[in-house]
């Protein structure tokens, strides 16, 4: 019989655990929370301290009984959840349920799921971290309060049913902002003059900077063609050749929103598919005969690697490329604001694990991330790319221009990334050479407005102003996205009419809570609770009172506005309003509940499979719009979007 209990969060970590302890460690697994507040009611006794009502989560009766179990006639339980504050506060609540005189408990906290990793935890457990907990706890506590007196305004305005989380609402304004600032971009045309010009039988490009002593930025095409027939006739030489060497420094090693939006960048995966493929990753893979964790834990925000992995990578990269490519000095990376130092970069637990050495063990999805962490960490300890740069000056007797040229004269990190460099490299040219004009063209430019937001756009932002903490970007867009309040169209983020509506009436009536340095704020008063500088229940009672009276006051003044259709009732005669429901707008009967009709809006386009009804934009289950027919389920045709004869549909309607 085993001396000892193990209690991690899941069924794949703990079976990677037990392959490594042996058989003296039971290793058992909570299936994740076993408490949380209970839903349906605010759960915070806001009158005694802020006091949470924590309740066993439905279902999770039956894990408890079974831990309590397993725990009796053990020396120690040991609890081995994440190393991070959500983790911590599993820990305490899993010791909440078990207590009892005879038990030992003892908090064994690793970054990387590997034998050495683990006898060193275990060999200096540790009690758990109040601190941390206590973070935790006031988070869950303020987003509960926040949640639950900010919902009912826009159950009050717009439709029951929906919610508003403090750090969700500032990322859906973030989206919204953006959008209308799209909305509202008017584009402007410039143009500029590209020259070819020919040395020594090759062709180069350049561009004018100068005409008779004046910087050219063109807004009239007209002008921009007089100006290309004055420049035909004249005669070029260089005037000048600069080169210049340069050092491009290999990138950091992930940590959690860096690997998000590397991600996105290059695989394509959301954030919140990078966190599942990464979960799977560190929790540990069937290897042959044992469970083996590929990667460090992936929720971090900091830049540290321990002394052993970065010499192992050292070495790797001597045997690999050559000792020319090791790095000679520790580069320095700016760290994110509140980042635990304590914690490591995401890295592969062996660098001398290739992703040639996995393929056969896990899936093309988790074989191409794992691939993108150990390509940019082998990376990081790799010497700088080193970069000839040539810029050239061509004149005439009214004219300058320039032409610029790079060239790579050492690849460095470059050979780890395996990333296509384009070079534009120039012919060898001279002071007073005399280079040949080929051809002039007027090169139109029209200003674009800002990109939407996407997964690594949106995470860069809310790590920028400070917005949220590693375990929760994946969660933030998924919230949104699962609310309807947002949309993905093309990879980027759309806020839907019930988006706009609802972020519009927050920012309205609560400009403080929409406000991202309060919000910043708020999480640096979270990072002190952690560090033992602020008491959590503190930092409810600096921010309730005004909070809870502004939503009282709001709540008087609010009333429900009415968007009356130009249409009537088909039942009752009476007028159609339009009303929302989470997934947009649609039109209801002004008697209501009396009369209880109501239709969708539709996009006024017939549907191209049965010529009789309407197509109506509607949203599947992953947040993704699609049309489909209002004649459903008669009519099941469905489309990514709009028909390219819709208006040919129009016309025949």
């Amino acid at each position: 019989m085993s001396k000892y209990l193990v209690i991690v969060e899941s069924p794949t970590k703990a079976k990677t655990i037990s392959s490594i302890l042996g058989k003296d460690y039971e290793v058992v697994s909570s299936m994740g929370h076993v408490v949380d507040l209970p839903a349906r009611r605010i759960s915070v006794d806001v009158d005694n301290d802020f006091e949470p009502v924590f309740k066993v989560i439905p279902g999770k009766e039956k894990v408890i009984q079974q831990l309590k179990k397993k725990a009796k006639k053990k020396e120690i339980i040991y609890l081995a959840t994440d190393p991070d504050r959500e983790g911590e506060a599993i820990s305490w609540h899993i010791k909440e349920q078990l207590a009892s005189k005879k038990n030992n408990f003892q908090r064994v906290a690793f970054h990387e799921i590997t034998d050495e990793a683990l006898h060193q935890a275990f060999r200096h457990p540790a009690k758990i971290d109040m601190d941390r907990v206590n973070s935790q706890i006031a988070r869950r506590v303020l987003d509960r309060v926040v949640g639950y007196k900010l919902s009912p305004l826009l159950w009050k305005k717009i439709v029951r049913g929906l919610s508003a989380g403090r750090v969700q609402s500032i990322a859906l304004k973030f989206i919204v902002e953006r959008e209308k600032e799209i909305t509202a971009f008017t584009p402007k045309t410039t143009f500029s003059i590209e020259a070819k010009f020919k040395y020594n039988n090759q062709i180069f490009r350049a561009v004018l900077t100068k005409h008779k002593g004046k910087k050219i930025i063109f807004d009239d095409k007209n002008k921009t063609l007089e100006c290309i027939e004055d420049i035909r006739r004249e005669s070029f030489l260089v005037n000048s050749v600069i080169k210049r060497e340069s050092l491009r420094r290999p990138p950091p090693p992930h940590i959690t929103s860096l690997l998000q939006q590397d991600s996105f960048s290059k695989l394509r995966f959301s954030a919140q598919k990078t966190m599942l493929l990464a979960q799977k990753l560190y929790e540990g893979v069937q290897m042959g005969e044992k469970m083996v964790g590929f990667i460090t834990y992936m929720r971090t925000d900091s830049f540290h690697v321990n002394p052993k992995a970065k010499k192992d990578a050292k070495d790797f990269i001597e045997q690999r490329f050559g000792e020319e490519y090791v790095a000679q000095k520790e580069y320095r990376h700016k760290k994110a604001k509140g980042a635990q130092l304590a914690h490591e970069a995401i890295r592969p637990t062996s660098i001398f694990r290739s992703p040639e050495d996995v393929r056969d063990f896990i899936s093309d999805d988790e074989l191409r991330l794992y691939e993108l962490i150990w390509r940019r960490f082998t990376a990081a300890f790799m010497k700088e790319a080193r970069y000839e740069s040539t810029r050239v000056q061509i004149n005439s007797k009214h004219t300058e221009f320039q032409a610029n040229g790079k060239k790579l004269l050492f690849p460095g990190y470059l050979k780890a990334l395996e990333e296509v460099q384009e070079e534009s490299v120039l012919p060898v040219l001279a002071k007073g050479a005399v280079v040949e004009l080929e051809s002039l063209e007027a090169v139109e430019h029209i200003s674009k407005p800002p990109f939407r937001y996407n997964d690594a756009s949106l995470v860069r932002l809310l790590e920028e102003k400070g917005i949220g903490r590693p375990s929760t970007y994946a969660p933030i867009i998924y919230t949104l996205i699962k609310r309807h309040y947002i949309r993905k169209d093309k990879r980027a983020f759309v806020p839907t009419d019930l988006g706009i509506k609802v972020s519009d009436l927050l920012v309205s009536f609560f400009p403080k809570v929409m406000d991202e340095g309060f919000t910043a704020s708020m999480e640096e008063k979270l990072d002190e609770v952690e560090k033992g500088k602020a008491e959590w229940n503190k930092l409810l009672h600096d921010f309730y009172p005004s909070f809870s009276k502004s939503v009282e006051l709001t709540m008087l003044k609010a009333k429900k506005e009415f968007d009356f259709s130009e249409k009537t009732c088909p039942q009752c005669k009476g007028r159609l309003v339009v009303k929302w429901s989470r997934k947009g707008r649609f039109l209801s009967c002004e008697h209501f509940p009396t009369c209880k009709y109501a239709e969708s809006i539709t996009t006024g386009i017939i549907c191209p499979g049965c010529r009789k009804g309407e197509l109506i934009e509607r949203r599947n289950r992953r947040g993704q719009n699609f049309y489909g027919c209002s004649k459903f389920p008669e009519c099941t045709y469905t489309s990514r979007s709009l028909p390219d004869d819709s208006k040919e549909a129009e016309a025949e309607a």
